[in-house]
């Protein structure tokens, strides 16, 4: 059987055709079947199995100045965003005004003024920061969208799902500057007016979610992420609060179903709670595809307070 010429360890798993012929490896080798072509110009070694790693197998056709942008830098960086992230999605690659765009089948290009973006660098991926990501994708965001965004960009929680680490500090008032430095964009507005929504230490998008929710239906804004003390001891931290009125919500994800622990976790806490005179009230995804269900409970509860 012919075995296979192996490949030079420095082209690493995704390379171009040229970076190839420098390591000295002949176009007989590059034409075999073994290696995967996901762009033109470009090889890797196995074929990309996520989103992530077709964003990957890109990056060497990138040259200076070529930067993963908008949507798809979102989802690089691991900020929510609406829908999910299919493996044939297009990627957004973002250019200097003056330059010419990225071509290539499965890629938008866009450009984008000087001095805009900020480069970084996730692995071998030349990426916007996550303001200019989040700025070019306003227009296509609803407000609650924006706000959940921003929540994810602020939070100081270090357990929040999906955000990459190494990201960007960030607070509101670094947004704002950005703002004034892009002045007006499609969804300059709907960012300006998400800022007064935005609250810090959120630890997932559900949570901004419900949050969003108990506003939008006319209940007062709920405290988040609230600490529940009693003689001095920390007892729980509540997702949403109402202090005042001894009320708790909680929203349950996938993982407080699916996990036996975290499961007996979030009862035993609720036992506790309520031995305190705590009302526990939790939030399912069913809970916020209908939001009044939820209101009259939580008002209820309210009710039962005065």
């Amino acid at each position: 059987m012919r075995h296979r010429i192996l490949l030079p360890d420095e082209l690493g798993r995704h390379f171009t055709v040229r970076q190839a012929a420098a390591s000295g490896v002949g176009r007989g080798r590059l034409a075999a079947r073994d290696l995967d072509r996901p762009f033109r110009g470009i090889r890797s070694i196995t074929t990309a199995e996520t989103a992530l790693e077709r964003v990957a197998a890109l990056a060497p056709r990138l040259r200076r100045g070529q930067l993963i942008g908008g949507e798809t830098a979102m989802r690089v960086w691991g900020y929510p965003h609406p829908g999910m992230w299919s493996i044939d999605a297009p990627i957004t690659v973002v250019v200097a005004t003056g330059s010419a765009r990225v071509r290539s089948h499965g890629v938008t290009g866009l450009r984008l003024a000087e001095g805009r973006a900020d480069p970084w660098r996730i692995g071998v991926i030349p990426i916007v920061d996550p303001v200019t990501a989040l700025f070019m994708c306003a227009g296509t965001l609803t407000d609650d969208q924006v706000v959940i965004a921003l929540d994810a960009m602020i939070t100081t929680a270090d357990n929040y799902p999906g955000l990459r680490v190494g990201r960007p500090t960030l607070t509101t008032a670094d947004i704002e500057q950005r703002l004034q430095a892009w002045v007006r964009f499609p969804g300059s507005r709907r960012i300006r007016d998400a800022l007064s929504r935005t609250r810090d230490g959120v630890e997932s998008p559900k949570e901004t979610e419900t949050r969003l929710a108990l506003v939008t239906g006319g209940l007062p804004e709920p405290v988040v992420q609230h600490e529940i003390h009693e003689n001095g001891v920390l007892i729980a931290r509540s997702d949403l609060a109402y202090p005042d009125l001894r009320i708790a919500i909680e929203y349950e994800g996938d993982g407080h179903r699916t996990s036996r622990d975290q499961w007996r976790r979030d009862i035993q806490r609720q036992r506790e709670l309520e031995g305190l005179g705590w009302i526990v009230i939790r939030v399912t995804q069913l809970d916020l595809a209908d939001t009044r269900p939820l209101l009259e409970r939580i008002r209820h509860a309210m009710a039962s307070r005065r």
